[in-house]
């Protein structure tokens, strides 16, 4: 028997976030435990005019492929698959493995060599049409603290926000951050400034991931100095980082620190750019409220903000290249320690809240 909400959430992600026509090609790609969402995206595909294809994976497959794989073996892989991306006009990818630590007896050095191999394919798939979303899975719902059946209705039901009435809301954070020069973020161990003059600013409400809910740019490559603590667990290659602790210095990670110190070392110097911020976003969806070590989720916690190393994205240049991107998550709710954000000496969110005439609307409540 078919879930509706499968299909209602199908036809969300096609009509809504792809904004799917008839004739366009679209690849359908999905870990083997999103079958049954994979199975309503071909149909509802087929409905529309649409011609999908899809491709299916599995974490332990490609660990194994990786513990053997040479550079050159990447490098071709990412080639054939830079070419099935070409041949399409939209992609939509499902998260859905059952271990999200499969990874992490990976040596670092061939992640590092797998990051740089598909990087040319991540920037591919940036410049189409695309949508990111989690499959509920019995391993996430453990990971998340939540019974199997809770975690699934959670799941479906953030998918479901009322992603247009957020898209409205965004307009106003996203005009004043676009006239903003000096940004202050304050915290718990943490007291960081930079620039975001001249960055373009924007909004993430359904389009690109579900669920959604950011305001997103990133700081000038070289104005960032000061100490971000960030209070939530991080799972990045398979292994969950925490306690995660940056320095900066006109820009540049100095210093670093984690419960993982060695490979976070290394990560950060997986080339010259990972010791960069590419990203500056702040999480506005009312419905997650704390972390379940899923980026997908956890960067849009409303009252959240996460300061990212690695790549910047196309949009929000502030010119820093990387093989990475690594969203790491700062809750600044009274719960997880409360925190200021302040634009040009003014504070506009405080404890999670927003406080400046004119946000109010940004609030939960008033995003539900």
């Amino acid at each position: 028997m078919k879930d509706p909400r499968l299909e209602m959430l199908a036809a969300n992600l096609l009509d809504s976030s792809l904004e799917l026509q008839r004739g366009e090609k679209v690849l359908i790609e999905g870990e083997r435990e999103a079958v049954p969402l994979m199975i309503a995206l071909v149909e509802a595909s087929y409905r529309r005019g649409a011609v999908p294809y899809v491709r299916t994976g599995d974490s332990r497959l490609r660990r194994a492929w990786l513990l053997g794989a040479t550079r050159e073996q990447m490098d071709l892989s990412a080639a054939w698959e830079m070419q099935r991306v070409k041949d399409v006009d939209a992609s939509v990818y499902i998260l859905a493995g059952e271990n999200a630590s499969e990874l992490a007896d990976v040596p670092g050095s061939i992640l590092e060599a797998s990051h740089l191999a598909n990087e040319p394919l991540m920037d591919l798939y940036l410049s189409k049409k695309w949508v990111l979303l989690r499959f509920p899975t019995a391993s996430a719902a453990q990971a998340a603290g939540m019974s199997t059946q809770g975690f699934e209705d959670f799941c479906l039901d953030v998918s479901s926000l009322d992603y247009a009435r957020m898209d409205k809301a965004l307009d106003p954070l996203v005009e004043l951050m676009s006239r903003t020069d000096r940004v202050r973020i304050t915290s718990p161990g943490t007291d960081v400034s930079f620039s975001i003059k001249g960055i373009p600013v924007l909004k993430a409400a359904g389009k690109n991931n579900i669920p959604d809910g950011e305001v997103y740019t990133a700081p000038v490559r070289d104005s960032v100095n000061g100490t971000v603590a960030y209070n939530t667990p991080s799972l990045e290659d398979g292994v969950t980082y925490e306690r995660v602790r940056f320095t900066f210095k006109d820009g540049r990670i100095v210093d670093a620190d984690a419960n993982e110190p060695e490979r976070l070392q290394k990560l950060l110097d997986t080339d010259e750019g990972a010791r960069y911020l590419g990203e500056f976003a702040l999480g506005l969806n009312p419905r997650i409220d704390r972390p379940m070590k899923d980026t997908l989720y956890d960067e849009k916690i409303g009252g959240s903000l996460h300061l990212t190393p690695g790549r910047a994205y196309e949009d929000a240049d502030n010119g820093n290249r990387s093989s990475i991107h690594w969203d790491i998550v700062l809750i600044q709710t009274p719960k997880w320690g409360g925190g200021e954000i302040y634009f040009d000496d003014v504070l506009v969110r405080k404890d999670g809240r927003f406080v400046l005439p004119g946000l109010e609307g940004l609030n939960p409540e008033n995003l539900m």
